[in-house]
């Protein structure tokens, strides 16, 4: 086994049961949900300075002024992604450290992902092929185009907020499909996007605090 798969975290599975614990108790439900979380390391997602807190339910920087979203962020909206039925294509808005990814790969079977900063993009796209999880579609660009080569997506989760929902992300949204992603400004809230046809019906639920949207490319 790789050094770092043997690393802190993994030699525990006490210390990963404690946090889908932790997880229930605060309302995930969903069993397909805690098992990913449960057996997607996310030590290796994160700076080896930083690896005893992996499996606190918080969030931790990862460098270019973004972070890894607490694991109780992450197991709510693909909760929410998958309630009424698992996608077989999700378009993820914001690789960050691939984290998130990971997750939804262990669920879907087509995930592409979008990222706008090239560092992060790449440390992403080693540590997903490192887990076996190369099928993974990576894109460096801005995310608020989407992926539109590659749609419609039956999901779509946005891992970062912005005031309203860009109209690309929502043309980019199959028949029957389901958009996850935080809305708001200084209060910012989950909120789920169904689309049926023509019409567009939005939900919006949980209290959240994401790194704000950004467009461009570094």
């Amino acid at each position: 086994m790789d050094t770092e798969l043997r690393g802190i975290g993994m030699t525990s599975a006490r210390t990963r049961e404690r946090l889908i614990n932790r997880l229930r108790e605060a309302g995930i439900e969903d069993e397909r949900v805690l098992e990913v979380i449960r057996t997607t390391p996310r030590h290796m997602f994160i700076d080896e300075a930083l690896a005893h807190q992996a499996y606190d339910d918080t969030a931790l920087p990862i460098g270019h002024g973004q972070t890894i979203s607490q694991p109780w962020v992450v197991a709510r909206m693909t909760e929410l992604l998958i309630s009424d039925g698992v996608p077989d294509k999700v378009l993820e808005i914001g690789t960050g450290c691939g984290y998130q990814t990971a997750v939804l790969a262990g669920l879907c079977q087509q995930v592409y992902s979008v990222e706008r900063i090239r560092p992060l993009q790449e440390q992403a796209r080693q540590r997903l092929i490192s887990l076996g999880l190369a099928r993974v579609q990576l894109k460096h660009a801005d995310g608020g185009f989407g992926w539109k080569a590659a749609g419609p997506f039956n999901g779509i989760l946005v891992a970062c907020a912005r005031p309203d929902i860009p109209q690309e992300l929502l043309d980019q949204l199959a028949d029957g499909g389901r958009l996850v992603m935080p809305v708001g400004d200084r209060t910012q809230h989950l909120t789920v996007v169904d689309r049926q046809g023509d019409e567009i019906r939005t939900r919006t639920l949980d209290a959240v605090r994401f790194v704000p949207f950004q467009r461009g490319v570094q």
